[in-house]
């Protein structure tokens, strides 16, 4: 049996397994690449440790890490306080607040999953209040969350770009993070009219700020360790809720004040210093996040041990296959293969069906460093537009993530709010799933492949 062929088995064994059971597919990636490499190929360790992507791993640990404290010291509660207070109590502007405050974490560096998993439980607990079906709230969650996934300094964003400069082809990382911006942005404008976004147009709610504060201090670990402080001592009753009058009650000291402070001009520096002047965002991520650990280290207890650390090892593991197979000739192999249908359209929406699928079961950043790989060689023909093809490729393999067998669709799920039919929530998100699964990969084609004009 060929090594391309091979390969290629052993890397659908990979997403088998990991599909079927908990197993990390960045270990199975690990694992994979040494057998492959070692057994099949003869590359010697020191080969297959060199596609090892050192500067991703630092820009995961580094974003990770700060986002990490950011949640611990509140300020990531202060955001969301801050933003809501600006809809003045107009039910129909929270999920588009959420989708917002979602897009804008992402788009400065925060993973998606971690991203959704500090946002979902505020607005899922808003709906339940205020009537506000949760399917919409929790999928306007995930879809800002994949809106500002694919800006320059966001994982999705690095791993596309890096991927693609590496192989020295032609591409837009401005296209590709508008491309699915829009894209998903128009799916959230569907939704809120599709699931009743409409009737809240007429309805306010009082005191909507302290409510929203509430709800995600509520779901903060770090606020709830603060909250001990201001227990009563006789009635087991929380104290001043507010104690600066300023409405945002996740405040509980000045410490806090400054700590939330230097976070949000260590996040502005973030995205200035490494999309203004080029520099790395890894180190600068890692160095702001240490600064911040030096102002105020009760900040960042416990920060480490948050860090995204599974995320970590799946890209890290998957991109170093990736080398491997590259060195197994499986790059070249299918791409001859998908060209060899001699319809390129054709072909560029199969990619974008393969992508949709799998990122349904399995991880979309895995199969991002999988198929963008496969599909540069076969763009090189010059018969579609590449920018498009990836951009088409990208979009499809994160929408899914709505799908309740990925990370996003699965952390929506848990943080149903009580009292809602989970089995119901379930049906609804699995069957919205699979709308997004048939659907999205033939408009993102038609859209961004087929015009040709990317």
């Amino acid at each position: 049996m060929s090594a391309p062929l091979l390969s290629i088995i052993i890397l659908a064994a990979m997403f088998l397994i990991a599909t079927v059971l908990p197993i990390n597919m960045g270990a199975l990636a690990f694992v994979g690449a040494f057998l492959l490499g070692a057994v099949v190929l003869g590359m010697e360790t020191d080969d297959i440790i060199a596609e090892f992507p050192g500067g991703l791993f630092l820009t995961l640990v580094g974003v990770t890490y700060l986002f990490a404290i950011a949640q611990n010291n509140g300020t990531i509660d202060l955001l969301v306080s801050g933003a809501v207070k600006l809809v003045n109590n107009r039910v129909a502007l929270i999920p588009w607040v959420m989708f917002l405050i979602t897009a804008v974490i992402t788009a400065v560096g925060a993973p998606g999953p971690a991203a959704v998993a500090i946002m979902a439980p505020a607005p899922l607990g808003l709906a339940a209040r205020h009537k506000i079906s949760p399917l919409l709230m929790g999928m306007m969650v995930v879809h800002g969350a994949q809106a500002g996934g694919f800006s320059p300094i966001a994982v999705y964003g690095v791993i596309v770009n890096d991927i693609v400069g590496q192989s020295g082809f032609e591409s837009s990382p401005l296209a590709i993070f508008l491309a699915s911006f829009v894209f998903n942005l128009v799916i959230a404008v569907v939704l809120f009219l599709v699931l009743g976004g409409r009737s809240l147009l007429s309805s306010r709610v009082s005191q909507f700020v302290e409510e929203a504060a509430e709800a995600r201090l509520d779901a903060s670990p770090g606020m709830r360790r603060a909250d001990v402080a201001y227990k009563g001592t006789g009635s087991g009753t929380y104290g001043p809720r507010d104690p600066a009058g300023d409405g945002v009650v996740a405040t509980r000291s000045r410490e806090d004040r400054i700590s939330q402070g230097a976070t949000i001009l260590g996040l502005v520096a973030l995205a200035v210093i490494a999309l203004g002047f080029s520099v790395d965002v890894g180190f600068v991520a890692i160095t702001v996040a240490v600064a911040l650990a030096l102002i105020s280290p009760k900040a960042q207890s416990g920060a480490v041990n948050k860090i995204a650390w599974s995320t970590v090892l799946l890209i890290c593991g998957m991109l170093t296959f990736v080398g491997v197979l590259q060195a197994a000739g499986t790059i070249e192999y299918v791409s001859d293969g998908v060209a060899s249908l001699g319809m390129p359209l054709l072909a560029a929406l199969l990619i974008c069906y393969i992508g949709a699928v799998v990122s349904a079961f399995a991880s979309s950043t895995a199969i991002l460093a999988a198929l963008i790989p496969l599909a540069i060689p076969f763009l090189e023909t010059g018969a579609i537009g590449a920018v498009g093809v990836v951009a088409a490729l990208a979009v499809s393999s994160t929408v899914v993530d709505v799908s309740p067998f990925s990370t996003n669709g699965a952390l929506v799920l848990a943080n149903a709010p009580e009292g809602t039919d989970k089995d119901r929530f379930y049906k609804q998100i699995l069957g919205y799933g699979a709308i997004v699964v048939v659907a999205g990969p033939v408009i993102a084609w038609l859209v961004l492949v087929v015009p040709g004009w990317l």
